[in-house]
């Protein structure tokens, strides 16, 4: 079996709102970019990958794996990810390898989480995500902590989820920190909470922040701070365990981290981390050093969230509950539209590979929307309500 022709598309969907982070605002869409690998053999398999557009780049990758077997991941890698270093995207590998996983179950008639050791759940537990929003449904943005945990209420009456992630870093610290004690109060003591600035807040800032909510029992305090050094600095400081998806996101910067005591549970993302082969690897040294792992999510797609479904299925060691944009998308790409979360959980898809298909009217639909709307990515995550605004990192 060879690999002879690589399609990319980009597509946009539209979001219930605009979602608001400590680098700017998604404008209501979230977009992606979609990968199909085609064999001699007419089996096509699947990849994503966000970031804004990234056609052009997968394309430099193609004359590559052309010609490739789709079985041959090593040697992918060696080629694609490991030759030259200023070409080389683990966020562009992870998608290649999410297609071949995805021809290999094809092949095989065996689901992606069988060529990885194999499920040991098959539902995976997820997060109601908690952003501060512009333009929500019924109108109006969210301006005070009471609105967020208003919200977590719903999600948690909705969808069932029992853990809620705060993305922080865009409100005063204090009145962030003011969301988690009201959906402490709101939700009960078994109701898991967490907390993410993204890495915006000063070391001063964080420890204070920190120990005022040591009280709450909370799950983990995600990248509190700026750098590996910063996340250091508050882990010795404050009595909550440190997360994070930015410090380390590669394993160039794992053992550092590890030395420095900077992190006790890392976020797995395909991406970061080369694909769900690269999770394996990760979480293999997690173990050996005692860390734990949990599910990041980068406002990913159904083809992507089945990757991270089956692979999330396979850990044994991963207890959280999953990270997901997912229910603020009003659609996806995929034959029978969104996941359903049933009981907080979405299910393991069914099927070999991915077990999941692309629905080409709406492929085709939201391409169409992706050309009206653009890539946001390339103009800056520019705050609609507030022209003149720009990130800044620890100021706070």
């Amino acid at each position: 079996m060879k690999i002879i022709d690589m399609k990319t598309r980009c597509v946009a969907i539209p979001l219930n709102a605009q979602l608001r982070h400590n680098t700017g605002v998604h404008p209501g869409y979230f977009l992606r970019t979609i990968l199909e690998l085609v064999t001699d053999e007419g089996i096509i398999g699947l990849g994503e990958v966000g970031g804004g557009d990234q056609r052009g780049a997968l394309q430099k990758l193609k004359p590559r794996i052309i010609g490739m077997d789709p079985f041959s991941l090593e040697l992918i890698k060696l080629k694609v990810l490991r030759s030259i270093y200023y070409i080389s995207n683990s966020r562009l590998y992870a998608a290649i390898e999410m297609a071949c996983l995805d021809i290999q179950g094809k092949t095989t008639m065996r689901p992606l989480s069988d060529l990885i050791g194999g499920s040991v759940r098959s539902a995976i537990p997820m997060i109601g995500y908690l952003f501060w929003r512009y333009d929500r449904p019924g109108g109006g943005n969210d301006t005070c902590a009471e609105d967020l945990a208003d919200y977590c209420v719903e999600l948690h009456e909705t969808l069932g989820i029992n853990c809620m992630k705060l993305k922080a870093g865009v409100q005063k610290p204090e009145e962030e920190a003011k969301v988690l004690r009201l959906c402490r109060a709101k939700l009960g003591d078994d109701f898991g909470l967490r907390i993410d600035p993204n890495g915006l807040w000063s070391v001063a800032t964080a420890v204070r922040i920190g120990r005022s909510l040591e009280d709450l029992n909370i799950e983990y305090f995600e990248d509190p701070a700026w750098g590996i050094e910063g996340n250091a600095a508050v882990r010795k400081q404050v009595r909550i365990p440190v997360a994070t998806n930015m410090y380390p996101n590669k394993f160039d910067d794992l053992g550092p981290a590890i030395r420095l005591g900077a992190v006790d549970i890392v976020l797995t993302d395909l991406h970061y981390w080369e694909g769900p082969r690269g999770v394996k690897d990760l979480c293999a040294v997690c173990n050996t050093f005692n860390l734990g792992v949990a599910m990041h999510s980068g406002s990913e797609f159904g083809i992507e969230l089945a990757a991270m479904l089956h692979t999330a299925s396979t850990i044994p060691g991963m207890t959280f509950a999953g990270d997901a944009h997912y229910h603020y998308l009003l659609d996806d790409i995929i034959e029978g539209g969104l996941m359903k979360y049933e009981n907080g959980c979405i299910k393991v898809p069914a099927g070999p590979g991915l077990g999941v298909n692309l629905d080409e009217s709406k492929m085709k639909f939201y391409e169409k929307y992706y050309e009206e709307k653009g890539d946001y990515y390339a103009r800056f995550h520019q705050d609609p309500y507030r022209p003149d605004w720009y990130p800044t990192v620890g100021g706070l």
